[in-house]
């Protein structure tokens, strides 16, 4: 095997497991049976065969960018080695030095560790819902609350917030190596991040340019940031990247080989539903690319639509049946969604018809033959610019303010502030700083990735409205899907780290994706001009060294520090220092809040809430219900004097550490403090 067929192969790889690996585990979860015997018996043959089905065939070209960027034969057999051993290369310090610096994110303040405590309760008992236990405390109660944030309580059980996908494979890393094995897939699902990146560079842009979109990737905050904790958009990443790469080479595929290549591309696309359900709206583009390819009579359109649709299909059905109470929560933005996602493909199946229609179908080949030839390519690349400048004045002419309609909106409103009152800004909750998502991309990539970025997708929708580089139709169609809505809303909370995350999703990579392509076409053409080959190399590396600087200036310091540390093993030695036939009462809203899912899922006792209108009568009756029901009960809270009054004060946990510190208006940097305390009293029975 050569370094091109390697490269080719390693970057498709990553895509296919995952994919392999949802499709056995979630038929398994939705029996009840997730289990490391059954799960790890299925996956081995069905990696093997999506891997041989998806990587078998003989990869028979790359763009040559010595060629004008057009896929030549023989392109695979050119590649050097030094580009495959520099993309692995970079893939694995990546791993190395994310590995080194993981976050040990478990007590439940945001999703990373409400990701990890879903995947440990799939880890150990591999079914859901999860169980109230109400009679561990001698029965329903109405003062007695079994939710908490992100796990909800739904009849008579607790219910994860999330889609399942993320926990299914972070609940592998859990059978492997407990709660560090959770913890350490963030890294490695990073690592086949820029891994994946890498492949689909060198597939659109030119094999050399890989390494140097691995390097911009995984050198960016966000991609730092993301990976060293427990985010679904790790995944969702991979399986994207990688679904694109793998419709790419279907192109030089013949029958049933590129039909079934066609069908795993799809899956992966489709599964990306069941990591993340606002997925949906990024897949979208792939319904009606697959609708023109069966339109244009392409026997691989059938497939990528039927791996497609199975995949998303697998997704709605977790989505409904084990986490219907999150969508019914997201339901005001879900609805629209699926409404959209209805008529799109009425609207694809419509344009398979008229394509297929002779009379209508001559006439749109003809249509797309006069635009090609007319002035409205040019138009196109124009108004790209106009766009990108219309975000850019964007804070000039808006302010994004949002009235908060429910409790979660007030709790929002109530965090922002916080921040603002931090960095004295002006008090003002409803800001949603939604103006500034094109300087959030600035920040992260820097001016000249985003000057090129621009030319890129400016090039790009001219070449593709003139009939040329038909591989870059559907990672363009969903660049610019995605970018678009992200940027006009991201829908996230602004303050910053946390809000790159919207951005890693795809907006960020495809952006990377268009500066490279940018940079490779600059190349091309200052070799036309007659300059040496030597003079041009230098030239190439010192640009991508321009573009890296200001990536690195915003993440240099975030890259060598460390955050959310210790939590492993405060929480082991919480574990070890409760009962063991406790009953856990949190008797602290903040408390309950962080760690009654960890009391649940971690140490494995029944745990519940009380609620703040309490009096010390009604926590004597549930005190008393604990002991009627056999079980010894422990009053939990966060400072010594809650739980005084209830038994001799146990200090059960306490954390200093540090954690991301939290911007507003400008690029994230330095730390804020961190620290956490439970204390515990066991009350004697009455």
């Amino acid at each position: 095997m050569n370094a091109g067929r390697l490269l080719v192969r390693v970057t498709a790889a990553p895509a296919l497991l995952v994919a392999a690996w949802l499709a056995v585990s979630l038929p398994l979860l939705l029996a009840g049976v997730f289990r490391p015997v059954p799960a790890i018996a299925l996956f081995v043959p069905v990696a093997a065969g999506v891997l041989w089905l998806g990587l078998r065939s003989r990869p028979r070209d790359l763009p040559d960018e010595r060629r004008g960027g057009l896929s030549a034969p023989g392109g695979v057999d050119a590649v050097p080695w030094w580009t495959t051993g520099s993309v692995l290369a970079i893939t694995v310090a990546f791993l190395v030095l994310q590995a080194v610096m993981c976050a040990e994110q478990i007590v439940v303040r945001r999703d990373p560790a409400s990701y990890v405590q879903f995947a440990t309760w799939l880890a150990e008992h591999g079914s859901l819902p999860i169980p109230r236990d109400a009679g561990a405390f001698g029965g329903p109660d109405a003062l007695l609350g079994f939710e908490s944030p992100a796990f909800y309580q739904d009849g008579g059980a607790v219910v994860p917030q999330f889609m399942a996908g993320m926990p299914l494979v972070l609940a592998l890393g859990g059978w492997l190596g407990g709660t560090h094995g959770i913890l350490l897939m963030a890294p490695l699902l990073g690592a086949c991040c820029v891994l994946s990146f890498a492949g689909l560079v060198a597939r659109l842009a030119g094999p050399r340019w890989a390494p140097a979109g691995a390097l911009l990737l995984a050198l960016t905050l966000p991609m730092l940031y993301v990976s060293r904790s427990t985010f679904s958009e790790l995944p969702a990443i991979v399986l994207l990247l990688g679904g694109l790469s793998l419709i790419y080479d279907v192109r030089r595929e013949e029958g049933r080989r590129a039909g079934l290549k066609a069908f795993l591309a799809g899956l992966a696309l489709g599964l990306i539903v069941l990591v993340r359900i606002d997925g949906l709206r990024d897949v979208l583009p792939v319904l009606a690319f697959a609708g023109l390819l069966i339109g244009l009579r392409r026997g691989a359109g059938y497939w990528l639509a039927g791996g497609l649709l199975l995949g998303a299909a697998a997704g709605l059905a977790e989505g409904f049946t084990l986490s219907r109470p999150y969508l019914t929560y997201l339901g005001s933005s879900l609805k629209p969604l699926l409404a959209i996602s209805a008529a799109l493909l009425v609207a694809t199946a419509l344009m398979v018809a008229l394509l297929r229609w002779g009379r209508t179908g001559a006439r749109l080949r003809r249509l797309g033959a006069a635009v090609a030839r007319s002035r409205v390519p040019d138009a196109a690349a124009v108004l790209t610019v106009l766009v990108m400048a219309g975000f850019a004045v964007r804070p000039l002419v808006q302010t994004v303010r949002r009235v908060p309609a429910t409790r979660d909106d007030e709790l929002n409103a109530q965090f922002i502030e916080m921040i603002q009152r931090i960095q004295h800004l002006p008090v003002d909750g409803a800001r949603q700083y939604s103006e500034l998502s094109l300087y959030w991309v600035v920040w992260y990539i820097g001016v000249p990735a985003l000057l090129f970025a621009t030319l890129g997708a400016a090039l790009l929708v001219r070449r593709l409205l003139r009939g040329q580089s038909p591989e870059w139709l559907l990672p363009y169609a969903m660049v610019v899907w995605t970018t678009a809505q992200v940027l006009l809303r991201p829908g996230i909370t602004p303050d910053h780290p946390w809000a790159s995350r919207r951005l890693i999703g795809l907006v960020i990579p495809g952006l990377l994706l268009f500066t490279v392509f940018a940079a490779a076409w600059t190349v091309r053409r200052v070799r036309r001009v007659g300059y040496g080959p030597k003079l041009v190399n230098r030239g190439a590396v010192a640009g991508v060294v321009l573009m890296l600087v200001p990536i690195v200036l915003t993440s240099g310091g975030y890259m060598v520090t460390r955050t959310e540390q210790h939590e492993v093993g405060a929480v082991r030695g919480m574990c070890d220092a409760l009962p063991e036939r406790g009953s856990v009462v949190v008797v602290e809203q903040s408390t309950a809040d962080r760690f009654l899912q960890v009391v649940r899922g971690m140490c494995g006792l029944p745990a519940a809430r009380v609620s703040g209108g309490a009096a010390p009568a009604d926590l004597n009756r549930i005190v008393a219900g604990v002991s009627r029901a056999g079980r010894r009960p422990v009053i939990m809270a966060a400072k010594r004097e809650q739980v005084a009054p209830y038994g001799t004060p146990e200090r059960v946990l306490d954390v200093r550490t540090r954690q991301d510190g939290r911007t507003l208006t400008g690029p994230p940097g330095g730390t804020w403090g961190l620290s956490m305390e439970v204390w515990i009293a066991e009350p004697s029975a009455p």
